[in-house]
């Protein structure tokens, strides 16, 4: 899965479920390569019905065809005013974290590796699900994520894609640095599994620092 450089990110669409689950799909191709989905408990499930979804923890599970490995899993607590998402990989190894920006309403995060060292920033409109991911000092696009990919003739048609799916296109500089796009993938789903909740639907503020 990690030796893509674009990722279409497809969610199914389920009655009645609490849960969260995705295709992710090689962005040139369109071949299904991997999985993401919410594994939390029965009594987590249930209290979504009840409770805001944004104030409890979740667990997503990253795996990749066709065997359904293990790749790495996304874990966030209870929620109150700031939340702190873990990333790790599949012998439970820290990855990196994601932190939200304190009493955002836009789903603002930074990324920092497993050191802690700032890794990227959100810039853009989130809401609309086209941002790009940046260095400390702006001056480099790591990864974008959009409705669509321009220029992909293997998705030209989109005959596989609704208008809620989206793509991540990841900086070729970053090809052969596996944990780089791993942190970018679980962020590209962390901003519609996490951070879109913890927003509570609010309007689209544009621009995310």
């Amino acid at each position: 899965m990690l030796e893509c450089n674009r990722f279409a990110i497809q969610e199914h669409k389920k009655i009645l479920s609490s849960v969260q689950s995705y295709d992710i799909r090689n962005g040139d191709t369109g071949e299904i390569v991997g999985s993401a989905c919410e594994n939390i408990s029965g009594l987590t499930k249930g209290l979504r019905w009840v409770v805001s979804k944004h104030l409890m923890p979740t667990t997503v599970e990253v795996r990749e065809k066709p065997d359904d490995s293990l790749v790495f899993t996304l874990r966030r607590g209870w929620y109150i005013f700031k939340s702190t998402v873990e990333v790790r990989d599949a012998q439970g190894q820290l990855v990196g974290t994601f932190r939200s920006k304190f009493f955002t309403i836009s789903g603002g995060f930074h990324v920092y590796d497993k050191d802690g060292k700032y890794f990227a920033h959100v810039k853009g409109s989130m809401f609309g699900f086209n941002y790009r991911f940046l260095t400390e000092d702006g001056k480099v696009e790591l990864g974008h994520v959009a409705k669509k990919l321009g220029g992909v003739a293997g998705l030209a048609k989109e005959l596989f894609f609704s208008a809620d799916n989206y793509f991540l296109e990841v900086n070729p500089d970053l090809a052969q640095q596996p944990i780089a796009k791993m942190l970018l993938l679980a962020a590209t789903l962390a901003v519609d599994i996490i951070y879109k909740s913890e927003s509570k639907g609010g309007a689209d503020l544009g621009d995310i620092d």
